[in-house]
């Protein structure tokens, strides 16, 4: 994949729809001084080279009843790291799944409805997947700072 040159206009572009994904093609145009056709040809672009993956809503977990967060660190048996991730990045639980360097070779992001469903989770989704040799696991307490989108 080739990296897509970006000049300001694009990247202010993407600046007011990672504020706003659903700000209009009108009103991005009258912030930046171009037309609704210039900045919805931008956007399509955008879409088309890959830069613009999808559009998409941010849900407070907190509101939709999904009131514990929890962070897990998981290591796998090399033969097995695919199948768990997958097993995984499928689960309804899991937000986010990835594989990282250093001592843990997944981390995930699991969001749940309380700590019965976090036990429910661990003991009966995780713990019974084969080819997992270690779960570290952190509870998030209090949130400073989440962001979605790329700033540029």
């Amino acid at each position: 994949m080739s990296k897509v040159k970006l000049d300001e206009t694009d990247r202010k572009i993407l600046e007011l729809l990672t504020e706003d994904g659903r700000m209009s093609y009108v009103d991005i145009g009258k912030a930046l001084g171009l037309s609704r056709v210039s900045v919805r040809d931008r956007v399509e672009q955008m879409k088309k080279s890959g830069i613009i993956e999808k559009f998409s809503v941010v849900i407070n977990s907190d509101m939709a009843g999904k009131q514990v967060s929890a962070f897990f660190e998981v290591d796998c048996k090399p033969s097995s790291l695919v199948e768990v991730a997958q097993a995984l990045a499928d689960n309804p639980n899991v937000a986010s799944c990835y594989q990282m360097t250093g001592p843990s070779t997944l981390h995930m992001h699991v969001l749940v409805e309380d700590f019965k469903s976090l036990e429910k989770f661990i003991n009966h989704e995780l713990y019974d997947l084969d080819g997992i040799t270690r779960v570290e696991s952190h509870i998030l307490l209090r949130r400073f700072k989440s962001r979605t989108g790329l700033k540029l």
